[in-house]
């Protein structure tokens, strides 16, 4: 996926990640846990310096130092689309998210260790959601494909 569409506004955004095969986390705050395969929904924030741009830059990196709980998914994932919120607020694209049919937290404080409001900033998508409709639906900018094969 490459980075037309990025604007170093600052905001929320959602990575859509597609994980094939069930991801072993073993070195996190969270412990010793596992995540299934599946599409998920990661929301961030990026209010620091550059923005949005900056920060889905070092997402969309295969090759980085794992710093964030997503670290992990992405490096083990695919991200297939960005759903982005200039101005936005991460919260509130997880309850957004959370609101959709199937939607469920997979895993609690993945993403979310210095949130008080959210169980989790991750989110497992039923496999009956369209990413893009989604994305749409919560007002986002859609960069990105349909979705997964």
């Amino acid at each position: 996926m490459g980075e037309t569409g990025l604007t170093a506004a600052p905001g929320a955004y959602v990575l859509f990640i597609e994980l094939e095969k069930t991801l072993s986390l073993r070195a996190t705050s969270l412990g010793a846990r596992t995540l299934e395969a599946g599409r998920y929904a990661y929301c961030g924030s990026a209010y620091g310096p550059g923005g949005l741009r900056s920060r889905l830059r070092r997402h969309l990196k295969r090759e980085k130092a794992v710093h964030w709980h997503v670290d992990h998914l992405t490096a083990a994932g695919r991200i297939f689309a960005l759903g982005l919120a200039p101005g936005g607020q991460e919260c509130a694209l997880v309850e957004g998210l959370g609101r959709q049919p199937g939607a469920e937290v997979p895993l609690a404080g993945f993403g979310s260790s210095d949130c008080t409001r959210c169980p989790a900033h991750l989110l497992r998508l039923g496999r009956d959601l369209d990413a893009e409709s989604l994305a749409h639906a919560l007002e986002l900018v859609w960069i990105g494909g349909r979705g997964p094969p």
